[in-house]
């Protein structure tokens, strides 16, 4: 079953909790080449994740564009409603090329936070709570 291996480390782009620590860590190390962002605060206070990112690359936002509503712009452009409404997300396939391409239309569900839990049993939500507290315990990263 998909979801054992995810809890075993098993997946197409490897242990998913390595990854996760993996650029956390780099990203207290190196916060000045490594943005670490989680998709709750990018919800939770979108406006200041954009200009956030913007800082990061090295393109802030000129007061002029920010009064001229560039932010907010980049946020529409940016949003659940409008990516997963772009033909290529309705219609295209993730690596095409190989022998079992993923529908583009599979990223997107319903954009809510904590709405994987409608998908999981009670079991598999305390198996991953459990784990999450394995994996995460002391390191600092809160994905609660």
């Amino acid at each position: 079953m998909a979801f054992d291996e995810f809890c075993q480390g098993i997946s197409w782009c490897g242990p998913y909790w390595d990854h996760i620590l993996g650029y956390w860590k780099a990203s207290q190390e190196r916060p000045d080449r490594i943005l670490f962002l989680k998709y709750e605060d990018m919800k939770r206070d979108t406006t200041s994740n954009v200009k956030r990112l913007a800082e990061f690359i090295g393109h802030p936002f000129s007061i002029e564009e920010e009064q001229a509503g560039v932010i907010q712009n980049i946020i529409k452009l940016c949003s659940f409603e409008n990516l997963s409404n772009l033909e290529v997300n309705k219609s295209g396939k993730h690596r095409p090329e190989t022998r079992t391409p993923a529908e583009n239309r599979i990223y997107f569900r319903k954009a809510k936070d904590g709405d994987w839990k409608n998908y999981f049993t009670d079991e598999m939500i305390e198996k991953i709570d459990k784990l999450i507290d394995e994996k995460l315990s002391g390191t600092g990263l809160d994905l609660k």
